[in-house]
Order: C-alpha cells, then sequence, then structure tokens
C-alpha cells in the first residue's frame, strides 16, 4: 500500500504554494501519495483548520502521515512538531491546529488555551507522544524564513513515510499548544447552550453540540439559534422546508437551510449561540 500524506494548508489553489509541497514529498518518496484535505481554511484561521483536521483523520489509514501548513507565526520561535497517535502522524506548527486531534486522547476538555501536557489527563490506554523537530538532516536547504511548510515540513513528512521514527527528527517533548475546545454548557432552567464553531461550504452551521448530549427516548428537542426557533430535528437535509436541525455526518448539531445557506439566512458567525431545550413528547 502506498504511503500517505495529507496535506491541510490556508493556502489556496491559485498559487503554487501547494505543489511545490508535493513536489518536494515526490522527490524524496516517489512512492508516497499526497491525498489533499482542505486547502480553502480562511487564511491564518487555526481554529478552522484544526476543526477540519479534527474531523476528518480518522478516516485514513494507519500510518498516515498528516501535514498541517497553517502557519501564522513561521519564522518565529514557535515550534514545529511530530505528533504520534495510534492512527498515525502529524507534522505541523505547535500553535493549536491539533488541538481536536489531542483533545481526543484526553479524559476532560481543555476550555482554556496554552501549553498543555500530553503525558496527563489522557484516557485509560490513551498512546500518544510528541517531538521537537530540531534535527536539520531532513530539511531542505537553504530554508525559506517565509516557507517552512515547504522546506521542513514536508521534507519531514515524506521521511517519516519511508520508515524513520519521530524520535530521529528530533528532541521528545510533553506539552503541545492548544486552543480552547468549545463545550455546550448546562442553563439554570435545564437548556444546552452551545456555539457554532464551523461553517462548511455549504453554508451549514457546525455547533459544539454532539449527539450524545441529546436527551434520550421519550424526549424531543427544540433548537433556537439567533431568534429562529427549530421544533425537533431532521434526519437529512432534505426533510422539512426552510430551517432544520439534524446530527450531521461529523457528530454535531447542525444547522441548515434546505435548498440554501443557513450562514446567508442568519448572518451567523462562529460563536454564535445555539440553545438546545428538551420537552416531553406528550407536550409537543
Amino acid at each position: 500500500m502506498k504511503a500517505v500524506i495529507t496535506l491541510t494548508t490556508d493556502f489556496g489553489s491559485t498559487d503554487a504554494y501547494v505543489a511545490s509541497m508535493k513536489g518536494v514529498i515526490l522527490g524524496i518518496n516517489p512512492e508516497a501519495e499526497p491525498v489533499d484535505i482542505c486547502h480553502s481554511i480562511k487564511p491564518q484561521n487555526i481554529p478552522q483548520a484544526a476543526f477540519v483536521l479534527g474531523s476528518v483523520y480518522r478516516y485514513f489509514p494507519k500510518k498516515t502521515v498528516h501535514l498541517v501548513v497553517v502557519d501564522p507565526g513561521v519564522g518565529s520561535e514557535r515550534r514545529a512538531i511530530i505528533l504520534r497517535v495510534p492512527q498515525g502522524c502529524f507534522v505541523a506548527p505547535d500553535n493549536g491546529v491539533l488541538s481536536y486531534v489531542v483533545q481526543y486522547f484526553l479524559a476532560e476538555p481543555v476550555t482554556e488555551g496554552g501549553a498543555i501536557s500530553i503525558k496527563k489527563g489522557l484516557k485509560p490506554g490513551a498512546d500518544i507522544d510528541a517531538v521537537h523537530i530540531t534535527n536539520p538532516r531532513f530539511w531542505r536547504s537553504p530554508i525559506s524564513p517565509t516557507f517552512h511548510g515547504r522546506d521542513i515540513l514536508a521534507p519531514v513528512a515524506a521521511a517519516l513515510t519511508l520508515g524513520f521514527s519521530p524520535i530521529e527528527f528530533g528532541e521528545p517533548i510533553t506539552s503541545v499548544e492548544m486552543l480552547p475546545i468549545s463545550i455546550p454548557h448546562k442553563r439554570p432552567d435545564g437548556s444546552l447552550l452551545g456555539h457554532i464553531v464551523y461553517i462548511d461550504g455549504f453554508g451549514n452551521l457546525i455547533s459544539d453540540i454532539r449527539s450524545e448530549d441529546l436527551p434520550g427516548e421519550g424526549q424531543a428537542v427544540t433548537v433556537e439559534i439567533k431568534d429562529e426557533i427549530i421544533p425537533g430535528l431532521s434526519l437529512t437535509y432534505a426533510q422539512g422546508n426552510g430551517l432544520l436541525a439534524l446530527i450531521g455526518s461529523s457528530g454535531y448539531l447542525e444547522i441548515a437551510l434546505k435548498g440554501g445557506s443557513a450562514q446567508s439566512l442568519l448572518d451567523a458567525q462562529v460563536g454564535d449561540e445555539v440553545r438546545l431545550t428538551r420537552r416531553l413528547l406528550n407536550n409537543q
């Protein structure tokens, strides 16, 4: 099986940046298979990249190398790291872009950003470690101070697919930078208050409310966003008319507009509140 290297960047599709990284990768390992996850991350939008990556990496084969270049701190003192998890390795700037990946292995959600230990607070049986990339043996030369994605991260990702161990690329570290992970909160009236954390290309509003946060059998929900009330959940985007709420493929509660963009209709933004109220079915 070919060695898979995924790429997630904010480079867009109109410039040669992505192609140059793929060229570097294939020059080191001609048998590698670069796979694009997304290059339409908004410029320097680390939270957006973190969510996209966290929603997709588990669908790739084990031993996949995930290369992430959303790096507003390129050329600064920020670290470049390799994060190893059971599903594969991530090569990325240490700026929080791996937050959702790391969060999956933690017993408790990280609600405040900053450096967190990856050796404490793990779920039972979780096995992850990280390396600060410091060994220039694997880098291109000369190195552009504005394009570490091409000159450091891409060569390291390619070398990993050749069988090099992460520890050969630098020094082990016990902490990584994390973004605060948005989680819903229960209000005194019993409702659940969440927030929009991602807006996809269709204008669907993805919240931090997960399927497991929904009430059990015998109860239904009402969803409120920006003074709009949605009674109950739909199963598909084609069900009903107008605004609808449903559990999307990522496992989170979404607000969608049949045949249109919920974002445009509501002028919605990341961070907007979503309120979920439980009600007994016999009170509908």
